[in-house]
């Protein structure tokens, strides 16, 4: 693989993390031993910008897979194509990463189906090996190779789990929204938006997630908060920005839409 197709899934520019406790000094002692990790917590809380952060900081590839129940195995190792001189193979990503030395990075891994996921074994324990049952090949990892999976827990079920044969193939590194005054300090740098307006945005987040559980799914995510602030920060009016990037996507309960419309009344 040349050094070409390498140099295209490096991450150039350093992403905005801000850490939270010592992730970070764990996640590099995970990746100086090869360690497989697995990370876990509520949707838009910053897991995937952690990976990419990590990635950039250790300058190796990132390829990011986004998980569906209609993956397939062929869709993550690879498959034969037509072309106009016949058949040909194509690396799928899991391959790909494998094969360069990548962070391969399996987001909201439990929407794939479990006969999928049982293709990324091999690569998780000593062998650290990808077999290619349909080439009749055994791609050895490359010594830089890591696999990275996350999902979020609130969300599963009996139906959407990983195996335990799975889970425990993995370190895990918990996940959540950060402490108010960090997660002010986040949205008023992504957002572009001065520090009182990023607290009052933060305080109708944490109204929200008091209601999980009493009629929402999930409370408003740190991801939301940085839409809205860079809605504001457009000039669109808070109470507007708040609908469009808060609210709405939250809910389509008229009764919990009026309830969080005037947690965003009342803080600002």
């Amino acid at each position: 693989m040349s050094e070409i197709d390498r140099d295209q899934y490096l991450i150039e520019k350093e992403p905005y993390y801000r850490a939270l406790s010592n992730e970070v000094e764990m996640y590099q002692a995970a990746y100086d031993a090869r360690m497989p990790v697995m990370l876990k917590g509520p949707t838009g809380c910053g897991k995937s910008r952690f990976v990419e952060y990590m990635a950039w900081k250790l300058q190796r590839p990132l390829i990011t897979i986004a998980c569906n129940e209609d993956m397939t195995a062929s869709d993550l190792v690879g498959r034969f194509l037509l072309d106009i001189n016949g058949t040909k193979w194509q690396d799928g990503p899991l391959t790909l990463a494998a094969r360069i030395g990548a962070v391969c990075y399996l987001d909201e891994v439990v929407e794939a189906r479990q006969d999928t996921t049982v293709v990324i074994h091999p690569l998780t324990d000593h062998r650290r090996n990808l077999p290619l049952e349909k080439k009749g090949e055994l791609v050895m990892a490359h010594r830089d190779f890591q696999l990275v999976i996350s999902y979020n827990p609130g969300y599963q079920s009996l139906m959407k789990d990983l195996k335990q044969s799975t889970k425990q193939r993995f370190g895990a590194m918990d996940f959540d929204y950060p402490e108010a005054e960090i997660e002010t300090e986040i949205v008023a740098h992504e957002g572009n938006v001065d520090t009182r307006t990023a607290e009052k945005l933060v305080q109708v987040a944490q109204r929200s997630r008091n209601l999980k559980g009493h009629g929402l799914d999930e409370g408003m995510s740190t991801r939301l908060l940085v839409y809205a602030a860079q809605l504001i920060g457009k000039g669109i009016d808070v109470q507007s920005a708040c609908r469009m990037a808060l609210v709405r996507p939250l809910t389509d309960d008229p009764d919990m839409r009026d309830t969080l419309d005037a947690a965003v009344n009342t803080y600002f």
